[in-house]
């Protein structure tokens, strides 16, 4: 099964490569602004950041700010049980090389205590564009760049055992686990272990990873687990000879010009630094400056599953440079092929788990609607997120300090779905029928309707017709119904579908992000005098995307046409849905 899976994602890797050509001087110059327009290939490998207005390049400014307003609502002192959900955050937002946002809100240091005594104002600390954040698991990305570029080098092979780099790692039943299992964390081992709190000292604690047995069989299951990249940082040093810290600064960060971007940032820094938690176990008081994670700590600040420290502009760079295929204002760390590698799915055995070498893939949970397969990114403990949208081209960092000054003050993706949302929203759909269409963004647990008023059909067969772009969460669907007696009741209608991606047989729903595409839809009418149709988006509580977009209605019948939406849209009663040019 590991050999057919393998010879699977080879075939896949190699699909992605002749539809997105094998450098970035190959890629195909994006049409800015657009969300249906997706991109093949890197961006020109001479793009850097710079800072624009959104509608430079094609995006609409609205929704933009009102991802901003989310954040500010959230650093409000009641949002949730008498707090904040967040003391602060610095969200940055590029598309197409643009910097077309970089907000700030809120206190980068706010409290005194665990139990969230506020600071007297004098002594709180604003956010800013610049303030540096620990990015925790974030740092996972930068390990896996790093290994992956031994591999480039003909140092590490992927499916070669661990243990033939750390032998050590080959005992209680390790002796097969490869180097891309802990990149894709499908090695078998438990998400982690109290290596703070159990083992007396740094050598200790490495001894203990390489010592713990697998919980499950190795390539069985997905379980993200911190022994991972704890492993796969000591595997970088023991191949290069080097600390892991000064291997990402010498490979990695220094190249392209990251220069907050570091481990054990020094003190003369601390006045940019956000504050984490008010730690009483292990008894370290309010942390700043130094990592949050218990185990980095205790590990010297420095280990590859968490120690980095960041800003949103270092981040964006580093986005920016894959997006470029590896390269970044004439600097390279990866070669295109195998940036791809990153971007390419290889637990096509596990659904819901994408996982790219190192990198998440397709994690509507914090990248909202610029999810997609090849969307990648991270997320880290204390409240950061990166998300790089290959096919537009685009960019969404979000930097919190959640855990300031408690790790139980709630989880913030609320917060990272909103930001990488408003990014997709300022990108456009273009109708496909005529100037304008009908689109929903309606938010969570929610129900937007498009409703005909009653059509005099004779018991005559009808068919309807439309087009529709769907970027929605699988389970948020968008229905065709009709009701034969007035609205009373409602039955939903099996669709056609046709389109890059469409639904190959009919169904009755239509949701998912895995295609950014017009389909063609039709579906027969049952057989009454009149009948009324209603299309339903509906959201659950859980997670939105981008939303839908219906054009291009027609009803017609044997006796010819009985609605003209592009002609008459007034005949058609929105509730939740509004006309729109994009």
């Amino acid at each position: 099964m590991r050999a057919k899976a393998r010879v699977s994602r080879i075939a896949a890797l190699f699909a992605v490569l002749l539809v997105t050509g094998a450098t970035a001087m190959a890629a195909v110059t994006a049409t800015s602004g657009r969300f249906d327009q997706p991109q093949r290939g890197f961006a020109p490998a001479s793009t850097v950041l710079r800072k624009a207005a959104p509608e430079s390049v094609g995006l609409d400014a609205g929704p933009i700010r009102d991802a901003e307003n989310v954040l500010d609502r959230m650093t409000e002192s009641d949002y949730v049980d008498g707090h904040p959900l967040f003391a602060g955050a610095v969200g940055l937002l590029a598309h197409e090389g643009a910097i077309v946002d970089t907000y700030s809100v809120g206190s980068a240091v706010r409290y005194a205590d665990g139990e969230g005594t506020e600071l007297p104002v004098e002594d709180q600390v604003p956010m800013r564009e610049d303030t540096i954040f620990d990015i925790a698991s974030v740092t996972k990305l930068f390990t896996s760049i790093a290994v992956m570029q031994l591999v480039e080098r003909d140092k590490v092979d992927l499916d070669a055992p661990v243990a033939d780099y750390l032998p050590e790692f080959g005992v209680n039943g390790k002796q097969d686990i490869t180097v891309e299992q802990l990149l894709t964390h499908t090695s078998g081992l438990e998400p982690g272990l109290f290596l703070w709190r159990d083992w007396p000292d740094e050598p200790s604690r490495i001894k203990a990873v390489m010592d713990v047995a697998p919980v499950k069989e190795p390539g069985t299951t997905y379980t993200y687990s911190d022994l991972n990249l704890i492993t796969l940082g000591v595997l970088a040093e023991r191949v290069t000879g080097d600390p892991l810290d000064e291997v990402i600064s010498e490979r990695i960060t220094e190249p392209l010009g990251m220069r907050d971007t570091e481990f054990n940032p020094p003190a003369r820094k601390l006045d940019r630094i956000a504050a984490t938690e008010f730690q009483s176990t292990p008894d370290r008081g309010m942390v700043r400056g130094q990592v949050h994670d218990e185990n980095a700590w205790s590990l010297g600040g420095v280990a590859g599953h968490a120690g980095l420290f960041s800003t949103a502009r270092d981040l964006g760079v580093l986005a920016q440079a894959l997006l470029n295929g590896g390269t970044y204002d004439g600097e390279r760390i990866l070669r295109p092929s195998t940036v791809l590698q990153l971007f390419t799915n290889y637990n096509t055995e596990f659904p819901g788990d994408s996982h790219g070498l190192g990198f998440e893939l397709d994690q509507i949970w914090y990248m909202g609607g610029l999810t997609s397969p090849s969307t990648a990114g991270h997320t880290g403990y204390t409240g950061t997120s990166l998300v790089i949208d290959r096919q537009s081209r685009s960019i969404a960092v979000l930097l919190t300090n959640r855990v300031h000054p408690s790790r139980s003050w709630g989880s913030i993706n609320e917060a990272r779905q909103a930001w990488a949302t408003g990014l997709a929203r300022a990108m456009a759909v273009k109708p496909r029928h005529g100037a304008k269409a009908w689109a929903s963004t309606i938010g969570n647990e929610q129900t937007a309707t498009l409703t005909t008023p009653e059509l005099d059909t004779h018991g005559r067969r009808a068919t309807a017709s439309f087009a529709t772009f769907v970027s929605s969460e699988p389970t948020d669907p968008l229905v065709l119904e009709a009701s034969t007696d007035g609205g009373r009741t409602w039955s939903a209608l099996r669709l056609r579908v046709r389109g890059k991606g469409a639904p190959r047989s009919a169904v009755t729903a239509l949701s998912g992000t895995d295609q950014r595409a017009w389909w063609r839809v039709q579906a027969s009418l049952p057989e009454a005098d009149t009948v009324t149709l209603r299309w339903r988006f509906t959201t659950n509580g859980n997670y939105t995307a981008r939303g839908v977009v219906v054009d291009g209605i027609e009803v017609t019948s044997p006796r010819g046409m009985l609605l003209d939406g592009e002609r008459h849209p007034g005949r058609l009663d929105a509730r939740g849905f509004t006309l729109t040019a994009r």
